[in-house]
């Protein structure tokens, strides 16, 4: 299983939401590519970056997110606001279409089938609803049914993420990642509500392929080295 340290961006900074609550955010670091190089010189695999202002298509983080990009030897999968493209022809290695699957399901398999293994699929929810905008509107879509809508799009991978547990700090939904990763051929790279390596391994043993992992190596509850053994075969 793979390890995707989360950098969020917000107004530049890299920042953490708690359950995506934009009036409950704090700011870790006013230096994001110092951060994403701090990560790939521990020796992660992935980074997952996060461009909250595009998301609510309030502003863009766009040259922070090139900068991160060409600052890492290490690959750069990024979501917030994705509508085509133009973020892999500019340094990332993936992106994370979201909401634009959900408004228009032609273009994620059209982006899927251009740009093989490089097009992910976000899926946001709220007690099973998908959530949209950067998690402020409501799909009036459940999660299984996009999911069993897009299994065979071509994507990457479903980026599933539980705002409920999000910056939370207490454990992901084991039960109901289970039930999706049975259910799709999709891998699935969980997100949300990661507290320990215990989380890690449970992840690890019900098939994620990947975990987004931000507050948690915030605050040091675990150090990027225990989190990359815990994600180990």
């Amino acid at each position: 299983m793979d390890l995707y340290p989360a950098i969020d961006l917000r107004g530049g900074c890299c920042v953490r939401l708690a359950q995506g609550d934009f009036e409950r955010e704090t700011v870790y670091r006013d230096d994001p590519v110092a951060q994403a190089v701090a990560f790939a010189a521990a020796g992660v695999p992935w980074l997952h970056v996060v461009d909250l202002d595009a998301a609510r298509r309030q502003g863009s983080n766009r040259d922070v997110v090139t900068a991160i990009a060409a600052a890492v030897d290490i690959p750069v999968e990024t979501s917030g606001g994705v509508r085509d493209a133009s973020l892999l022809d500019a340094g990332a290695a993936r992106v994370v279409v979201g909401s634009a699957a959900l408004d228009d399901p032609k273009l994620v398999r059209r982006l899927a089938a251009d740009h093989p293994g490089r097009v992910a699929i976000g899926l946001d929810h709220w007690s099973g609803e998908v959530k949209v905008r950067g998690w402020e509107e409501g799909s009036g879509r459940r999660l299984m049914d996009v999911v069993d809508e897009f299994s065979d799009a071509g994507a990457a991978a479903f980026v599933v993420t539980d705002i409920s547990r999000d910056g939370m700090l207490i454990g992901p939904d084991f039960d109901g990642l289970a039930a999706l990763v049975e259910r799709t051929p999709v891998p699935v790279i969980a997100s949300g509500g990661v507290e320990s390596t215990d989380d890690l391994r449970g992840l690890r043993d019900i098939g994620a392929s990947g975990v987004i992992v931000g507050r948690a190596i915030y605050e040091r509850r675990f150090t990027v080295e225990e989190a990359l053994a815990a994600c180990a075969a």
